[in-house]
């Protein structure tokens, strides 16, 4: 299997290639519902996550939503 690595939330990590930033969230076992993805300081919406592809090199943050009262 084809590997690259990707610098995830400020850590560096090794994924399978080739991936969807839907299929990245997948792969975390992160509900796409629940987190903004931002791909290289742009922010990615939710509909278009499974037509981006996430590539070598690139910077992923991803932000959890927290509920609370």
């Amino acid at each position: 299997m084809k590997e690259f690595t990707i610098t995830l939330n400020g850590d560096r990590r090794t994924v399978p290639a080739p991936i969807s930033l839907a299929g990245l969230l997948d792969h975390l076992g992160l509900d796409p519902r629940a987190v903004v993805v931002e791909q290289n300081r742009g922010i990615v919406r939710r509909p278009s996550l499974a037509d981006t592809p996430v590539a070598d090199g690139d910077v992923i943050e991803l932000v959890h939503f927290v509920g609370g009262g």
